[in-house]
């Protein structure tokens, strides 16, 4: 039989970005230690439901550590304490009973509140489309062998590739700043030869939205390193920030 903990949360609630929030404080009994973190807010929800009362808004989709959407900061750590996990894949076995946990939503200038946990993530779809793409013809795939690539720079550029543009980087950052996924963003595209031809465009263009979304500046506190479930190295805002110059002046070349 499955252990059983008692739980005090104390949830951020905001009804939408212009509205003042707060936190509400919810008594939690017999939460099954096998649960998810979302599993356990589903069973809040359906509580409040029940009473009337108006459910907690989070993000989620597919639950399994893929696609980024869910995400709330526990106890000040974006995703929770585990390291290397998402908040979907964070299990309630890594809680005590009888402890408190207060959740909070991104906050970051660039990710304005929709509601309670919920942000708005889409300045990074707009960073994305201004730059995170190779343009090619269309039409049947050439053979593997048609284009060689290093093995170094391929195990590189799938590093990069692995972030899932979550936003715990900038939820982490004390300066809300989005270089790890920018960079990550640039770095899987700019390492390939097929990303080549755009390469100065891409990183200027993506910099230039990211600064205009209103994210702040890397001061190298390495939060966002930290805080990454997919675990995407600084060293990837290092390789923007050459490609940056370089781009900027070609005599850097």
């Amino acid at each position: 039989m499955s252990k059983k903990i008692n739980l005090t949360l104390k949830i951020w609630r905001q009804k939408n970005r212009n509205a003042p929030g707060k936190f509400e404080t919810y008594k939690t009994q017999g939460v099954d230690v096998d649960m998810s973190f979302l599993e356990m807010l589903d069973v809040v929800n359906e509580r409040l439901t029940r009473e009337g009362k108006e459910p907690v808004a989070f993000d989620h989709d597919c639950r399994e550590g893929i696609c980024g959407a869910c995400g709330a900061v526990v106890n000040g750590q974006p995703h929770g304490p585990m390291r290397g996990t998402t908040l979907c894949q964070l299990h309630m076995r890594n809680f005590k009973d009888g402890e408190t946990l207060i959740i909070e939503p991104w906050k970051a200038q660039g990710f304005p509140i929709n509601k309670d946990l919920s942000v708005d993530r889409s300045a990074f779809d707009r960073i994305i489309t201004s730059g995170g793409f190779v343009s090619v013809k269309t039409g049947q795939a050439p053979d593997a062998s048609t284009l060689p690539v290093p093995k170094d720079a391929a195990d590189t550029a799938m590093d990069a590739a692995q972030c899932i543009g979550c936003g715990a980087c900038v939820a982490a950052c004390p300066n809300g700043s989005a270089m790890l996924f920018v960079g990550a963003k640039v770095s899987h595209l700019n390492i390939l030869p097929q990303g080549a031809p755009e390469k100065k465009a891409r990183v200027l263009n993506m910099v230039a939205q990211m600064d205009k979304e209103g994210f702040g500046n890397c001061s190298n506190a390495y939060e966002c390193e930290a805080a990454c479930p997919k675990e995407i190295s600084v060293a990837h805002i290092a390789r923007m920030n050459k490609d940056y110059a370089r781009a900027n002046n070609p005599c850097n070349e």
